[in-house]
C-alpha cells in the first residue's frame, strides 16, 4: 500500500471513528430509554467503517420518508356496537345429512361404501354403535370393512385400558388424575355397548374399580356426571348392589341434581323396588330441580 492510499485509509478510519463518537454524545443528550440498541449501532459503525454509517443513514432516511407519514382515520368508525354476522345454511349439504343408521338401512351399495370411508376418516369412538350396524349390511364388502374398523377400535380400546388401568392402581401424585381420564374414556366406548355381553360386564367392573380408586383417592374431584356414568353401566349389567351403591354416594354428595334422581329411578324400576321409585318420584316433584323433556318421557316409560 503506497503512502498515498494509506493517508486515505486513516483518514476514512478517523472520519468513521469521529462520526461514531457524535453518534453515541447525540444519543446520549437525546436520553434515549433504549440505550443499549444505541451502544449496539455504535459498535456495527466502528466495526463496519463507511458501511456501517451509511447503512444506519440510509435506514433512517428510508423511514422518514415512507414510514413516518401520519395514519389517516377518516375511514375508520370507532364503536361499541355489536355487529350480528349472519352465515346462510348450505341447504344442499344439510338436505343429504341423515343419522348413519338411517344411512345404513336405505343407501345403495355405492354410496353406502362411500358413507363408511367418510365416517372412518374421523373419530370414530362415537359412532362404534352405528359402524356396528354395518355388520349386517347386504353388501359383503361394507359389512367386512365395517368388522375390519371396529375390530382395530376395540383392539385399541382394550390395549389403552390395560395401560391406562395399570396406571390407576399404582400410587403416585397422578392416580386421580389418570383415573378420571380413563373414566371418561371407557364410559365413551362403553355406553355404545358394542362387545359382547361378558366383556361388557368384565369392563364395567374395570371402570367400577376405577370409580373406586377416584372416589377413595380424590373425592372432591367427583362430578355428577362421574356417579351417572358408573351407576348406568352398572344397570345396564343388572348388578344392581353397585349400581344402588354408587346412588347413594350420589345422593349425599349431589343431592339436589336431576342425575342423580334420574339414576335411583331407573334403578328402582329395573331392580323392582317399587316402593322406593315412588318415593325417589314424589321426591323429586317436590324439589327445586328442573326437569328436563327426556325425564319427562322417562317417567311416562315408566308409569
Amino acid at each position: 500500500m503506497t503512502g498515498g492510499r494509506m493517508r486515505i485509509f486513516l483518514a476514512m478510519i478517523i472520519l468513521n471513528t469521529l462520526v461514531v463518537v457524535v453518534y453515541l454524545v447525540v444519543n446520549r443528550f437525546r436520553k434515549k430509554k433504549n440505550s443499549r440498541s444505541g451502544i449496539m449501532r455504535a459498535a456495527v459503525m466502528l466495526l463496519c467503517p463507511i458501511v456501517g454509517p451509511c447503512f444506519f443513514l440510509l435506514a433512517y432516511l428510508f423511514y422518514r420518508l415512507f414510514l413516518s407519514a401520519p395514519v389517516s382515520l377518516e375511514d375508520v368508525i370507532f364503536s361499541k356496537e355489536r355487529v350480528r354476522t349472519f352465515v346462510h345454511a348450505e341447504e344442499d349439504r344439510e338436505r343429504n345429512i341423515v343419522p348413519l343408521e338411517e344411512a345404513i338401512e336405505i343407501t345403495n351399495t355405492d354410496d353406502l361404501r362411500d358413507l363408511m370411508m367418510n365416517v372412518v376418516r374421523g373419530d370414530i369412538r362415537n359412532s362404534l354403535a352405528s359402524i356396528s350396524l354395518a355388520l349386517n349390511s347386504q353388501d359383503t364388502e361394507t359389512a367386512h370393512y365395517a368388522a375390519s374398523v371396529l375390530q382395530d377400535a376395540l383392539n385399541d380400546f382394550r390395549m389403552n385400558v390395560q395401560k391406562q388401568y395399570q396406571l390407576v392402581t399404582e400410587e403416585s401424585d397422578r392416580q386421580v388424575v389418570y383415573a378420571e381420564a380413563l373414566i371418561e374414556y371407557m364410559n365413551q366406548v362403553l355406553e355404545q355397548r358394542v362387545f359382547t355381553d361378558m366383556e361388557q360386564k368384565d369392563y364395567v367392573s374395570i371402570m367400577d374399580k376405577v370409580c373406586e380408586v377416584l372416589y377413595e383417592k380424590g373425592r372432591e374431584r367427583m362430578t355428577s356426571s362421574h356417579y351417572e356414568a358408573i351407576s348406568l353401566r352398572l344397570l345396564e349389567t343388572e348388578d344392581f348392589e353397585n349400581c344402588q351403591k354408587w346412588c347413594e354416594r350420589a345422593e349425599y354428595q349431589y343431592p339436589n341434581t336431576l342425575a342423580t334422581y334420574t339414576c335411583q329411578l331407573k334403578l328402582y324400576f329395573n331392580s323392582g323396588q317399587k316402593t322406593r321409585f315412588f318415593e325417589v318420584l314424589d321426591a323429586l316433584k317436590h324439589s327445586a330441580v328442573v326437569i328436563d323433556s327426556e325425564t319427562l318421557e322417562l317417567i311416562r316409560a315408566f308409569l
